[in-house]
């Protein structure tokens, strides 16, 4: 069984009672894999990204009303949990590489795609909503493809153009809906 690259929503859920009934089937689904892993060999393994941490840290700076506690109260139940943070590094980096070249190659404008160009040698760079993905979804799919990890989401529909791509490499559960394994 693999290792479980845990997406920010799915923090939020497990963390956050009032959020049913994600909260409940992100539980449940926990539950059931530590059973699974207590009887095997291998212990059940989650992992945060380095770039999750970043979005859980911008949407506490970003707040207007901040509540310390509950804050602190996140960030502690993060590491009861002690997930093994996930950097982005060298191996990490040419499959980014790899994936964004073929969204820009299925996505990207047509008038771009000069043959022989990369994106960066073009004086108006494509962005991220003409290759349909969100540049930090980019880092985290490359990140579990890398390692051969589980993503767990619940922003399906925004991974939809990397699963295009990436295809059978990437791995996705939703822990969040009751209906998903």
């Amino acid at each position: 069984m693999r290792d479980f690259l845990i997406d920010t929503n799915i923090w939020e859920y497990w963390f956050n009672p009032k959020r049913e009934p994600q909260h409940s089937n992100v539980l449940k689904r926990v539950g059931e894999l530590k059973q699974q892993f207590e009887n095997g060999k291998n212990p059940f393994r989650v992992w945060i990204s380095s770039v999750t941490w970043g979005e859980i840290e911008f949407g506490y700076q970003w707040q207007t009303k901040k509540d310390g506690s509950l804050e602190t109260q996140f960030r502690q139940f993060i590491h009861g949990i002690a997930p093994i943070e996930f950097i982005i590094d060298k191996h990490v980096t040419p499959e980014y590489g790899r994936i964004r070249a073929m969204l820009f190659e299925k996505f990207g404008p047509i008038d771009k795609r000069i043959n022989g160009r990369r994106p960066e040698q073009l004086i108006d760079p494509v962005t991220s909503l003409q290759l349909k993905i969100q540049e930090n979804d980019l880092w985290i799919v490359s990140q579990a493809i890398t390692r051969d990890f589980t993503l767990v989401t619940n922003d399906r529909a925004s991974f939809k153009p990397l699963l295009e791509v990436a295809g059978e490499e990437l791995h996705i559960e939703n822990w969040a809906d009751a209906n998903s394994p």
